[in-house]
């Protein structure tokens, strides 16, 4: 089964409802040549993923280039895919004494130039401010996001690990709709289901996109007693079904009603499969409530 597109209305967009994340991709302990990089992009687009996201921090400011020069060897790549990039962290080095955030109109059209530059394309399809800036000033953002589109240089701007009143004050300014809010939820990072966050991004009609749902490998490699609890009933489940545990874990994040957008952080040419196929094995609610129990220690209210 090939992985669906997921529409977002207000855009007139679509992106395949898992994404493909760069973050590790330096970590590949087979490396991170173009040919290792090429046939990772090949594996996901074999399976319907064609959306892939990256940071221009990401591997020490490196894994854009890295991307880049796969697309430079490959060109009829650009046509096939998506970029989502993201940007507003400034990390400690000769430059920086101090590790900040930076949401200046300067920064965010320096970042999407650079970005494009390292990626070798003409043009982002989103752009994403990585981390809410205390400083930031939603009328300088809006008016630099507005620029860069009718400049074409990018389709769609979004945040990332925004509260819902950081968001909402964002958008109160922003003519456009921003595209997601890209947050961190697993069955060990909840709250985006009881803060508001996902509430919002139904309200907003958005579709939130979900970093480290795996909470980072610890869900397969447990180390406390919940965590060796949820791993075994991903497994009984998985059992039942006659899929993998790491089916059942991506298919938990696909029953909720603002169609949450999984970001894949595996090497691994078979996880990546793997996680493909995980809508062909459905949770029903009463499934999707036992995960949540078992993972948070307790039931609900």
């Amino acid at each position: 089964m090939m992985v669906p597109q997921i529409e977002f209305p207000k855009h007139n967009f679509s992106i395949s409802r898992l994404v493909y994340g760069i973050w590790r991709l330096h970590e590949d302990p087979l490396g991170a040549t173009v040919e290792r990089i090429y046939e990772k992009i090949q594996t996901c687009l074999n399976f319907g993923i064609d959306t892939f996201d990256h940071a221009d921090i990401y591997g020490d400011f490196e894994n854009e280039e890295r991307f880049g020069r796969v697309l430079e060897k490959h060109p009829s790549l650009k046509s096939k895919i998506k970029i989502i990039t993201k940007c507003g962290i400034q990390v400690p080095g000769s430059k920086f004494p101090t590790k900040h955030y930076n949401t200046s109109k300067e920064h965010i059209r320096y970042s999407v130039e650079r970005s494009l530059h390292k990626l070798k394309v003409d043009v982002l399809d989103v752009v994403l401010i990585h981390r809410p800036d205390p400083l930031m000033d939603p009328y300088e953002m809006s008016e630099v996001f507005d620029a860069i589109i009718k400049e074409g240089k990018v389709k769609h701007f979004g945040v990332s690990n925004f509260t819902t009143t950081q968001f909402q004050m964002l958008q109160s300014v922003y003519d456009r709709p921003l595209i997601t809010n890209q947050v961190e939820f697993s069955l060990f990072c909840t709250e985006p289901l009881f803060d508001g966050t996902f509430d919002q991004a139904i309200q907003f009609g958005f579709h939130p996109m979900v970093w480290s749902p795996t909470a980072g490998g610890r869900i397969f490699s447990p180390k406390t007693d919940t965590e060796t609890q949820t791993l075994q009933k991903l497994q009984v489940f998985a059992k039942e079904k006659g899929c993998s545990a790491d089916q059942i874990l991506y298919s938990w994040f696909l029953n909720h009603p603002a169609g949450l957008i999984p970001v894949l952080g595996t090497n691994d040419l078979k996880r990546i499969q793997s996680a493909a196929e995980c809508f062909s094995y459905p949770l029903t609610r009463v499934e999707w409530f036992t995960l949540l129990e078992v993972a948070r220690g307790r039931e609900v209210a």
